[in-house]
């Protein structure tokens, strides 16, 4: 900030402009600062260790039984080549599995890290002051004083959306074990590959809404956008929210193509069709 003093009379005018900035952005920092933390740092999942170890404990019960219908099958195999290989296939996608599972922790922990790095990384391109309003004109000032309130909405909206999305990304680490337990079953692969996918987007996320955030910031180096900016701030924040809803969309809508086209889910219809 310049000094202000008889001397410097233009101090004093950049002084008082910079005050009015700050009393006018007192109201969008936190929040700011909030969905800042939200998208770039990593999920504190070591509140669900316990649900975890849990999980994990129930899902130890099925090994045996799964090793022992491999070992069966390949017994009762006898000399027919295919069936004896069908059981060692299915007994070393067992192993597997029993590895992924014990791992998944770690692994879970690592698409986090990763996730996180990443965004910080494309955030970190970003001006920190890209954001906040600022006096750069009458129109822009006119805009902000018309759509502030319009933007403040945007960003608590925002913040809600990033917190839902940071308690699914926590309570998926409960999720995650049962989703590579579930792929490794061949009746019932369609469920894992589709709650592990739908963790995976849910952990990227962030990455691809700080794309946008990143993009649009690019937008305002146009002279076209100078005197509209906090209108191209709203859009930014109404597109990574709209981007979150449509993958939310998308996951319900595969979630109920995954049921009906799976085995259990045709096995269902026929019993239903036959019910009628």
């Amino acid at each position: 900030m310049a000094n202000c003093s008889l001397l410097n009379p233009s101090g004093c005018i950049e002084s008082f402009f910079e005050f009015l900035k700050n009393i006018i952005n007192a109201p969008f920092t936190p929040l700011l600062d909030l969905i800042k933390n939200l998208l770039s740092s990593p999920v504190n999942i070591s509140l669900f260790d316990s649900l975890w170890v849990l999980i994990i404990y129930i899902l130890s019960v099925f090994y045996g039984l799964l090793i022992l219908w491999a070992g069966f099958n390949f017994i009762i195999s006898g000399y027919d080549s295919a069936k004896r290989e069908e059981a060692k296939s299915w007994l070393k996608n067992v192993l597997i599995m029993i590895v992924l599972v014990q791992a998944s922790y770690l692994l879970y922990e690592a698409a986090l890290e990763i996730s996180a790095r990443l965004t910080s990384g494309i955030l970190g391109m970003i001006d920190p002051d890209f954001f906040l309003l600022t006096v750069d004109s009458l129109l822009n000032l006119g805009l902000e004083i018309i759509l502030g309130i319009v933007y403040l909405f945007t960003l608590i909206i925002t913040v809600v959306f990033l917190a839902l999305r940071y308690f699914l990304v926590a309570v998926g680490l409960v999720f995650f074990p049962i989703g590579i337990f579930f792929y490794f079953i061949p009746f019932l692969k369609a469920y894992g590959k589709l709650v592990i996918s739908s963790l995976m987007v849910v952990i990227f996320l962030p990455f691809f809404q700080s794309m946008i955030l990143l993009i649009v910031s690019k937008m305002m180096e146009a002279p076209v956008f100078n005197d509209y900016k906090i209108v191209v701030m709203i859009v930014s924040f109404f597109l990574i929210n709209l981007l979150m809803i449509f993958l939310i969309v998308f996951v319900l809508i595969k979630s109920a193509f995954a049921m009906m086209n799976s085995d259990i889910g045709k096995t269902a219809k026929i019993a239903y069709g036959r019910l009628k």
